[in-house]
C-alpha cells in the first residue's frame, strides 16, 4: 500500500499538470484576442445599417433634388424656345413667358442650394461608411488569422494533454480500485489536491501542522494503512 500511496502522488501530479494544461488552453491569449475581434465585428455589423440608412436617405433626397433641377432646366429651355421662336408676338404673352423663366430660374437656384447642402451632409456620412467597411475587412482578416493561430496553439496544448493523460492512465491501472475511487472523490471535493505528503508534523496539502497526538497515531499506524488529515481530509503519504 505504501507504494500505492506514492504512486497516488504521481497520479495527482499528472492530474494537476492536466488541470494546468486545460486552464492554459482555456486562457490562451489568442482566444482572448479572437473574442475581442469577434465582438468588435459584431458591434460594427450592428452599427453599419444605421449609417447606411442615413446615407441612403441623403442619397434619395439628392436624387429627388437633381430630378427637380433637371425638370426645371428642361422647362426653362422649353420656355426659352417659345420666347425666341417668333411664334409668340403678343407683348403680354412674351412678358408672361419671361416671368415664368425667371420664376423657374429662382426655383432652380433654391433647389441647387438645397442640393449642395445635401451633398455636403452626405460626404462625411459616406466617409464614415467607407471607414466601417475598411475596418470590417481588416477585422475579417484578423479573425481568420487568429482562428488559425488559436487552432495551432490548441493543438500544442492538446498534444501535451494527451501525453499527460496517457501517463495518468498507466499509473491509474496500478492502483487499487477502492483507493482510486477515494482519491477521485476527495479530489473533486478538495479543489484538485486529494493526497499530500506529511513532512514532520506538517500536511503539505493545507500547510497546517498536525497535533502531536495525531502525528503519533499516524506514525504507529500500519505501513499499508490509508491515513487522512483530520483537519483538511486529505490522504497523507508518510
Amino acid at each position: 500500500m505504501s507504494d500505492s500511496l506514492h504512486r497516488l502522488l504521481d497520479l495527482q501530479d499528472r492530474d494537476l499538470h492536466a488541470d494546468q494544461l486545460r486552464h492554459r488552453r482555456a486562457t490562451l491569449p489568442e482566444r482572448a484576442a479572437l473574442g475581442e475581434r469577434e465582438r468588435a465585428l459584431t458591434e460594427l455589423d450592428a452599427s453599419r445599417p444605421t449609417v447606411a440608412d442615413r446615407l441612403g436617405a441623403l442619397e434619395r433626397s439628392q436624387k429627388r433634388l437633381e430630378d427637380e433641377v433637371a425638370s426645371l432646366t428642361e422647362k426653362q429651355a422649353h420656355e426659352g424656345t417659345k420666347l425666341y421662336s417668333g411664334t409668340v408676338t403678343s407683348p403680354r404673352e412674351l412678358q408672361a413667358i419671361q416671368d415664368e423663366i425667371e420664376l423657374l430660374a429662382r426655383r432652380q437656384v433654391m433647389l441647387e442650394d438645397e442640393l449642395l447642402e445635401i451633398m455636403e451632409q452626405a460626404e462625411p456620412v459616406q466617409a464614415e461608411l467607407d471607414g466601417l467597411d475598411r475596418r470590417h475587412t481588416e477585422l475579417i482578416v484578423e479573425v481568420d488569422r487568429l482562428r488559425t493561430s488559436l487552432g495551432d496553439a490548441e493543438r500544442v496544448v492538446d498534444d501535451e494533454l494527451a501525453a499527460v493523460d496517457a501517463e495518468r492512465q498507466a499509473i491509474a491501472t496500478e492502483l487499487p480500485d477502492d483507493l482510486l475511487a477515494s482519491y477521485e472523490k476527495l479530489r473533486s471535493r478538495l479543489g484538485g489536491v486529494a493526497v499530500a505528503r506529511l513532512e514532520g508534523s506538517q500536511c503539505l496539502g493545507c500547510h497546517l501542522s498536525l497535533p502531536a497526538t495525531e502525528v503519533d497515531a499516524i506514525r504507529h499506524a500500519a505501513p499499508d494503512a490509508v491515513v487522512t488529515h483530520e483537519e483538511c481530509g486529505r490522504i497523507l503519504v508518510r
